[in-house]
């Protein structure tokens, strides 16, 4: 889903009543455009566009006869019964970096021995909308036990065009081993065996 339909949000619906009618309210926002665009999408297209697209995700809207190349910016849910509340999009500019979010997929982490710690799914960063990314693939086949794959070390990511708001050593997936995984826990039941002992020199003293 690359067009998305939308209409002119109708103020004269309340937003309640407007999703009892099979809408979803929102809103395209940014620096080109004069003041925020109201808009309602139909709930059939936006629970496709829900479960297609994420947030970071680009997408064209078409109001009428006019086009916007947008990102998705953020998406509302209810709590409990997941109901789609409200979507906003931000227009893009050609020459001007846009923040967004790009998602990390990873792929054969079943075939690791080890146990794999997987640390980031989501990375903040900026670019021109020609180089935006929606989701980078980790392939993790051939990783063996003590493997630690950082953010610089994704090719997609260490390039000019992408300006990361993380720390490029931030861990994204570590491989250890099953053994070496438990030993933090061991020991920290050992030192907390010691406080008795240390607790019963202080007495003596």
């Amino acid at each position: 889903m690359d067009i998305v339909n939308v209409q002119k949000r109708d103020f004269s619906v309340k937003a309640p009543k407007l999703r009892r009618l099979g809408f979803v309210p929102g809103s395209i926002f940014g620096k080109s455009l004069e003041e925020s665009i109201p808009i309602q999408i139909e709930k059939v297209t936006a629970l496709k566009l829900d479960r297609e697209k994420r947030e970071g995700s680009r997408v064209t809207l078409k109001l009428g006869r006019t086009s916007f190349n947008v990102q998705v910016k953020e998406k509302s849910s209810h709590p409990v019964t997941g109901e789609i509340l409200n979507i906003n999009f931000q227009a893009l500019t050609a020459d001007e970096k846009v923040n967004s979010i790009l998602h990390i997929e990873f792929i054969n982490d079943e075939r690791i021995s080890g146990i794999v710690d997987k640390m980031i799914f989501e990375v903040a960063y900026s670019a021109l909308p020609a180089d935006m990314i929606d989701v980078v693939t980790v392939d993790m086949d051939g990783m063996q036990i003590g493997s630690v794959l950082h953010l610089k070390d994704i090719e997609e990511l260490n390039t000019d065009k992408i300006e990361l708001k993380m720390d490029p050593e931030s861990i994204v997936v570590r491989v250890t081993d099953k053994v070496a995984a438990s030993l933090p826990e061991d020991e920290e039941v050992a030192e907390e065996g010691e406080e008795p002992d240390a607790v019963a020199e202080e007495s003596e003293e």
